[in-house]
């Protein structure tokens, strides 16, 4: 249990004394970077998904005729 105490205390010094952490303006700034490239590629995964749907649908409708 000792060695849990200790890990704890060194992660909060770490953190506390060696972190550099970003301005609020930063995070702001990488917080809209990543949103608007989340939302690019959730598009891009729901267009390739629709185009896949669609040539399977097509394939079982020409297999099944």
């Amino acid at each position: 249990m000792a060695g849990f105490v200790n890990y704890i205390s060194q992660s909060y010094d770490e953190l506390k004394n060696h972190v550099t952490w970003p301005t609020y303006a930063e995070a702001q700034r990488l917080t809209v970077i990543v949103l608007v490239f989340s939302v690019i590629f959730s598009l891009a995964i729901w267009g390739v998904d629709s185009v896949f749907g669609e040539i399977i649908e097509e394939y079982f409708k020409w297999v099944k005729s």
